[in-house]
């Protein structure tokens, strides 16, 4: 449903649907019921204020019954956020599409403690695109190539794309050489298939039994030494499986789905943990990010039949893992 106000500071309206009926009269008194503890004097000022609108963009006031709206949009009152010291670099734009790196820690949409402090808002206020939308996104830890929207005319055609998953995407990461203790040796590339679902707990993924839903296939592109034995084996900080003692590797992913996380758990199912991984194999305790210290995962290319032009593109990121020597 289309937001009947404009994007303002690189962030869209929040939409809440207002309930079909229960103890409340108007629509102000579902949101002091809702946020009222949290600032009621600033809900009633925006109610005043003609703020809060409904459909087609009709100011709400004070006395509004709850029962004339479905939905209502507003601007959240954005708390101040310490900027991520990471930069995003343009590799392309034109009419259509715009092609960025995303560096590591930086969130692709907003959410949670990260709205200005994302890429898509970031990139909304440095080139005055209000209408950019991501085509897909990458984790907040993870860097590299990620392609956008400019142009909500032409958008479905490329959104199409990614819906039949008729884009190729590779990856690149830095793990283990050998798979850790209890795992078997594995004969590369491998092609990784099991099903995947969110787990109930935190924000994991996990493997289940059942129908796979979730392929990569991954290569080992060339082995080198690790940090050697100077570092402490099982160091928490990195969550690699080899301990941090012995050999690591390049690797080549590409995956042929899109499950949440999908490339760090099939890492991990095969014992060769992503270095820096706070996810997998073991949940870590949360802690600061530490910049010095990204998940060594990228996404390095991108490749697809661009449907307004009819010819193949690819896009390739810059970046490189700071631990593949």
């Amino acid at each position: 449903m289309q937001s009947p106000l404009p994007v303002r500071d690189g962030v869209n309206a929040t939409r809440l649907r207002l309930p079909d009926e229960g103890p409340w009269d108007t629509a102000m008194d579902y949101m002091m019921h809702r946020w009222g503890h949290i600032d009621p004097q600033g809900i009633e000022d925006r109610f005043d204020a003609g703020e809060i609108v409904g459909e087609a963009g009709i100011p709400l006031d004070r006395a509004t019954p709850l029962r004339n709206h479905t939905f209502i949009w507003y601007y959240r009152t954005l708390p101040p956020e310490v900027r991520i010291p990471v930069e995003l670099d343009i590799l392309h734009q034109d009419e259509h599409l715009l092609v960025v790196d995303k560096p590591h820690f930086l969130p692709t949409t907003p959410g949670g403690t990260y709205i200005q402090e994302s890429a898509l808002v970031r990139l909304r206020n440095q080139l005055d695109l209000p209408d950019l939308i991501p085509m897909h996104r990458l984790d907040r830890m993870t860097a590299g190539i990620l392609l956008l929207s400019t142009n909500p005319e032409t958008r479905g055609r490329y959104q199409v794309l990614f819906e039949k998953r008729q884009v190729q995407k590779e990856y690149e990461c830095v793990a283990a050489a050998e798979p850790s203790p209890g795992h078997p040796a594995v004969d590369f590339p491998v092609v990784v298939r099991n099903r995947m679902t969110k787990s109930r707990s935190y924000l994991l993924a996990e493997v289940i039994d059942g129908e796979p839903n979730a392929e990569t296939r991954i290569a080992r592109l060339r082995t080198f030494p690790g940090p050697g034995p100077a570092t402490p084996a099982g160091q928490s900080a990195t969550n690699a499986a080899d301990g941090d003692t012995g050999r690591r590797a390049l690797y080549r992913l590409e995956p042929h789905s899109g499950k949440t996380h999908q490339l760090r758990v099939h890492m991990a199912s095969l014992g060769l943990g992503i270095v820096n991984d706070a996810f997998y194999p073991q949940l870590l305790d949360k802690a600061p990010d530490d910049y010095s210290k990204p998940l060594q995962l990228l996404a390095r290319g991108i490749r697809f039949v661009d449907p307004i032009t009819g010819k193949p593109v690819e896009y390739r990121s810059g970046l490189e893992l700071s631990e593949a020597r």
